[in-house]
């Protein structure tokens, strides 16, 4: 089985893709692409690969289907730069292998995360882990953002003094505010990162992790165009019920009276907006 040049990957290999900022996504490496994938699921049978259309009738009926094996033959190693508040969501999908940048070995940088104005929002009223979607008037917002800058100014001098002192590099260090970048190499297999890109890019997310997730997307596009194609129209376009929701939705269809009630209403009819 020859090894996959993708073109499109290899012209941006290494380069940087602005995010936030101070924050960026690299593409160091990738395994595989479209044709390792179809590759993989035809084995049993001997087959090589066939013509464009039959491979992505296959790729989408393996996605659809939730054969997922095929799609882990396919991996991807990216540099990432993020602020730390970033970084601990992040690494909650832990099917990755990371290697972060060491505050006990390494002097930090002092780069922090301040928002941008129009992504200063208070808290929702009904979503107890986010923020409303309207921006704060600018006042406030410029209000916040130098309170925000303040703060790391303050803690960052506090870590320098500390350590001229002569004070390990893991003590000085304890201080240091969330919003700070970090640094890691981040490898994940294909199917994996859909599942990691699913739940990232879902409205609901973080706003800062999602510009990252939106980000990565792009960047294994050009890898593996009609996996991606088949993700976006299966996993992140798409919609699961319960076995109850769709008993209730075959109700509606047929003209009848909704069974469901409470909490469960509220969420079946949250899906169908």
């Amino acid at each position: 089985m020859a090894h996959n040049v993708v073109e499109a990957a290899e012209a941006i290999l290494d380069k940087e893709f602005k995010v936030l900022d101070h924050g960026f996504i690299r593409l160091v490496d990738y395994l595989g692409s479209d044709e390792r994938i179809v590759q993989s699921a035809r084995v049993s049978y001997g087959d090589g690969t066939k013509t464009y259309r039959q491979d992505k009738g296959l790729i989408n009926y393996l996605l659809r289907n939730d054969h997922t094996s095929p799609f882990e033959q396919v991996n991807f190693t990216f540099h990432i730069k993020m602020p730390i508040f970033v970084a601990r969501q992040w690494i909650r999908h832990r099917t990755a292998r990371v290697n972060e940048i060491s505050g006990r070995y390494s002097v930090m940088k002092a780069e922090f995360y301040v928002p941008d104005s129009r992504h200063i929002n208070l808290q929702s009223e009904d979503n107890k882990q986010g923020r409303m979607d309207e921006a704060v008037d600018p006042a406030l917002a410029k209000e916040v953002q130098e309170i925000l800058a303040a703060d790391q100014k303050r803690s960052y001098e506090t870590y320098e003094k500390l350590l001229k002192m002569g004070l390990a590099r893991e003590l000085a260090r304890i201080n240091l505010p969330l919003s700070m970048y970090t640094e890691w190499y981040w490898q994940m297999d294909l199917h994996n990162l859909f599942h990691f890109l699913k739940l990232r890019l879902d409205p609901h997310a973080q706003w800062e992790i999602r510009v990252y997730a939106e980000q990565i997307l792009e960047i294994i596009r050009l890898v593996c165009p009609i996996a991606v194609e088949a993700f976006e129209q299966h996993k992140v376009g798409s919609m699961t019920f319960s076995a109850s929701e769709l008993e209730a939705l075959k109700d509606v269809l047929d003209g009848k009276e909704n069974p469901l009630t409470g909490r469960a209403l509220q969420l079946f009819e949250e899906k169908l907006k």
